[in-house]
C-alpha cells in the first residue's frame, strides 16, 4: 500500500477563499497596532504575516488567526464538491492507496465540511494547521503524515493540490507533485515540477493504477 495526499481548497472542494483578502485584513491588524511594514513589491502572504506577528508583535497573533478563522468560516458555509472529488478519492483507495488530507485550515472547520460533502469516510488521516508548526508551502505537515503512516516513506506517496504551494511542500519533503488545474505560471516562478498535470480529478485514479501502485 501506498499513499495519495490532498489539498483541500480548490482540489477536493469549491470555496470563495480570497487569501489575498485574508492577508489584506491581517496586515491592516498589524498596521494599526504596530505601524507600517516595510513595503515590498509583492504583496504579503498569509503564512508571513503569521510568522511576523509570532516574531515581532505576539500580542496580536490571536487576532490574526481570528481574522483567517471569519475569512474560512463564510467561505466553508458555501463549499461545494471539486467535480471528480468522490471519484479520485474513491479510486485512490481501490488502486491501492491510503489517503489523507493535507491542508492550512483550520480543524474546527475542515472536519464539518468533510463530513457535510462525505468525503470523510474515504480519507485515512486529516492534517490542518492545528496539526502542523508551520502553514504550507512549509513542508511541517508531512512530518505529521509520516509519522502517522510510519511505513511509507517519499518514495512511497504522492502529493495532489492546484497551487505552487502544495508542490513547493511537497518538493521539500522530496515527495512527487501532482498538479490539479494549477496556473503554469506560477509552477515556473516556483520552480514546481509535476510528475503530471490533471484537467479532471476523475483521471488521478487511472493515473495511479497505471504506476503500478506508486512504483511504475
Amino acid at each position: 500500500m501506498v499513499l495519495c495526499v490532498f489539498d483541500l481548497d480548490h482540489t477536493l472542494i469549491q470555496t470563495p477563499l480570497d487569501l489575498a483578502a485574508m492577508a489584506v485584513d491581517m496586515r491592516t491588524l498589524i498596521e494599526g497596532a504596530n505601524g507600517p511594514l516595510p513595503p515590498r513589491e509583492e504583496r504579503y502572504r498569509v503564512g508571513e504575516l503569521i510568522a511576523h506577528c509570532r516574531a515581532q508583535a505576539p500580542a496580536l497573533e490571536p487576532g490574526v488567526w481570528e481574522i483567517a478563522l471569519d475569512h474560512e468560516r463564510r467561505a466553508m458555509e458555501v463549499a461545494a464538491l471539486e467535480p471528480g472529488a468522490l471519484a479520485a478519492l474513491a479510486g485512490a483507495r481501490r488502486a491501492g492507496f491510503a489517503t489523507a488530507l493535507w491542508t492550512n485550515n483550520a480543524r474546527a472547520l475542515t472536519l464539518p465540511a468533510l463530513d457535510r460533502l462525505g468525503l470523510a469516510p474515504d480519507l485515512d488521516l486529516v492534517v490542518t494547521r492545528d496539526d502542523m508548526r508551520a502553514l504550507k508551502p512549509d513542508p511541517d505537515g508531512w512530518r505529521v503524515i509520516s509519522d502517522h503512516f510510519k511505513a511509507f516513506d517519499a518514495v512511497d506517496a504522492i502529493v495532489v493540490g492546484d497551487s505552487w504551494v502544495d508542490g513547493v511542500a511537497a518538493a521539500s519533503a522530496g515527495v512527487p507533485f501532482i498538479a490539479y488545474r494549477a496556473r503554469q505560471a506560477d509552477l515556473d516562478r516556483w520552480g514546481v515540477t509535476p510528475v503530471v498535470h490533471l484537467a479532471d480529478l476523475a483521471l488521478l485514479p487511472a493515473w495511479l493504477a497505471a504506476q503500478g501502485n506508486g512504483r511504475g
